[in-house]
């Protein structure tokens, strides 16, 4: 008996969450009172938490944007429309880590949704141009890779994108970032619907292979409509068996290979090492040691660290590939401090409790009232004396060059040796808004947003100019470079090898002369 009543209990509990999953609906509108809710949660976490809330804003400014929000909040409104306010206030903030993100029954609807109509183009977007990178539409002939765009649907390449970033959070003003973001793939169009709706049908201007403005209607793209695509995939399934599927460790394998990569010239005495990250899991301290050793035995002279796609991860990553290059030793951080260690929403905020454990084990309050992590304001790290690289360095940055990998590139640039390429980085060169960045939860409509806890300034002699960190040997993206799918800064970056390789060896055969 006891045991038909725990299973009926069982099955209730099972069917209701199987009611709750399946009633999940994407349209799902949020009265206007729980909106409110909602977004005086977020507002007050800010207040409290967030350290550089009026680092780049003023107080009156951002309380005017908060209060444009709250203005917004009238009617009831679906999870995106919500999150749309939220990203244009958070914007406001221009802290690169306060970003909005979907709840996790939006995600898990998307893991399981049926594909939907998508804006068909992926692009590259600068100060000076916006460029066709892909067409989901394979059939189309006309907006090929590398056809310049001057308009979407009469609005104008920098009305988009002035109007876009009004979403896109970054450190401070820095417009590299932003126009990277852009640059994503798929970034641009899913941003663009979320802003301006979709479409069936997009009118492009455009300029013609002779420089002539054209103008195309294009249709957007359903993949439900894409029978190419499945012909094609049907065709090589009926010719060759599909391919055998691949063992964890070969996933893992090629996982690990997609964050760190060491490649070798023995012949021309380079090597490049591909970063994405400097997150934990991937084995860096070990591969570090192991590349810096192989550098050395092998007479490497020219080193190429790739850090364009290294949105950042652990400092105490990013602080051990500096010592293998610092030619001195060098501090993290000038200061680095949170401002409160409680709340009013504490129960909102992810990993609080150990959170407040970090704190108050590590932190001390100074008299300027903030809680200071003083160990990395006062350290000084020294140069690896086993393995350390005395060879040339070249650092290749862009947009997407974020957090711990403007700390690396912060502490080493300044050498006679290492030459930063490329453009601007995303992360702040004065400082940041970091180190614990916890998710905070919104109750009633389970939207979240990246809550960073304390204030980074790198080197308080750098100027508060809201800029990254700029390159001393700039590659700028060019159409051309566009259409012809070429690595403009590894191009740079293989010139400037070549000249000074040239140069030593004049040097060295001026001083056999003499």
């Amino acid at each position: 008996m006891i045991r038909a009543v725990v299973y009926i209990i069982a099955m209730i509990v099972v069917a209701g969450c199987s009611a709750g999953k399946s009633a999940f609906s994407p349209a799902k509108k949020y009265s206007s009172r729980q909106l409110q809710d909602d977004y005086g949660v977020y507002e007050t976490l800010l207040r409290e938490h967030h350290p550089s809330l009026y680092w780049y804003t003023t107080k009156d400014s951002l309380d005017r944007y908060m209060q444009w929000g709250r203005d917004q909040l009238k009617d009831s409104m679906t999870e995106p429309q919500f999150r749309k306010v939220l990203s244009y206030v958070t914007a406001k903030i221009d802290c690169g880590h306060t970003s909005v993100r979907p709840s996790r029954a939006w995600n898990k609807y998307l893991d399981t949704a049926r594909l939907n109509k998508l804006f068909p183009l992926s692009v590259k977007v600068w100060e000076e141009a916006m460029v066709v990178t892909a067409n989901l539409n394979r059939r189309d002939s006309v907006l090929k890779r590398g056809t310049e765009i001057l308009s979407i649907n009469g609005r104008s390449v920098a009305t988009l994108t002035d109007t876009l970033f009004n979403y896109i959070s970054t450190d401070g003003y820095n417009r590299t970032h932003k126009y990277q973001s852009l640059s994503n793939r798929g970034f641009f169009g899913s941003l663009y619907t979320t802003v301006f709706g979709l479409s069936d049908k997009y009118t492009i201007e455009y300029k013609d292979s002779t420089g002539q403005k054209r103008i195309v209607t294009v249709p957007v793209y359903d993949p439900r409509a894409d029978t190419v695509g499945r012909r094609v995939n049907r065709t090589i399934r009926q010719v060759q068996p599909p391919p055998p599927r691949p063992s964890k460790r070969e996933i893992r394998r090629q996982q690990i290979a997609a964050v760190r990569l060491l490649r070798l010239d023995t012949v021309n005495h380079s090597a490049m090492m591909d970063l994405t990250s400097f997150g934990k899991g991937y084995g860096l301290r070990k591969f570090f040691r192991n590349s810096f050793r192989a550098l050395n035995e092998l007479g490497i002279t020219h080193l190429i660290i790739d850090v364009r796609s290294n949105g950042g991860g652990s400092v105490t990553n990013s602080t051990i590939l500096s010592r293998y290059i610092a030619s001195q030793r060098f501090k993290i951080a000038d200061s680095l401090f949170a401002i409160t260690k409680n709340g009013s929403y504490n129960r909102y905020i992810e990993n609080h409790f150990w959170n407040k454990l970090f704190l108050l084990f590590f932190t001390r309050k100074r008299s300027d009232g903030n809680y200071h992590f003083g160990y990395f304001e006062r350290h000084y790290f020294k140069p690896k004396k086993k393995d350390h690289y005395n060879g040339k360095v070249y650092i290749v940055t862009g947009g997407n060059s974020f957090s711990a990998t403007t700390l690396f590139t912060s502490a080493v640039m300044k050498q006679d040796n290492v030459t930063v390429v490329g453009e601007e980085t995303g992360g702040g060169a004065y400082g940041n808004t970091a180190w614990l960045i916890p998710d905070a939860t919104l109750p009633e409509t389970g939207v979240r947003f990246r809550l960073p806890l304390f204030r980074l300034v790198i080197d308080k002699n750098n100027p508060k100019n809201g800029r990254g960190i700029q390159p001393e040997v700039p590659s700028l993206p060019t159409v051309d470079a566009i259409r012809r799918n070429a690595d403009f800064k590894m191009e740079k970056v293989m010139k400037l090898i070549e000249e000074d390789k040239k140069r030593s060896g004049e040097q060295k055969a001026a001083s056999g002369q003499l």
